[in-house]
């Protein structure tokens, strides 16, 4: 049997832009993709912290250590620019992994940079 698991998660990082004139998705700092293990396309939930707007995704990889969390076409209707938000990426997982799963958190500072993981 598999399980779907949430597999890392970006905590309270801050909305830097809303951009309703491209196609869709969330552009995130390469760094911190790479600190929540987030590949280009990845299926993500974003959680809007201030208005409990709740939406999914996918990820494109943004500027390195640029701090950007952007959240582009309809999607950003959902969102302010310096709203806090979550983001959660999920992964199946057979019982077997399950012995040792252990969901990545990366905690950000006040400018979107991994303060914790």
């Amino acid at each position: 049997m598999f399980r779907e698991m949430a597999k890392s998660k970006i905590h309270r990082a801050t909305i830097t832009e809303a951009n309703l004139n491209y196609k869709g998705s969330i552009t995130i700092d390469e760094t911190l993709c790479n600190a929540a293990d987030l590949l280009p396309g990845e299926k993500v939930t974003v959680i809007d912290l201030e208005n409990g707007e709740r939406f999914d995704t996918y990820v494109i990889i943004g500027e390195k250590d640029s701090g950007t969390i952007c959240v582009n076409g309809g999607a950003a209707r959902k969102v302010h620019v310096g709203d806090k938000c979550i983001i959660i990426s999920y992964a199946m997982y057979n019982e077997e992994e399950l012995e040792s799963y252990e969901m990545k958190i990366v905690h950000v500072n006040g400018k979107n940079k991994p303060a914790e993981v």
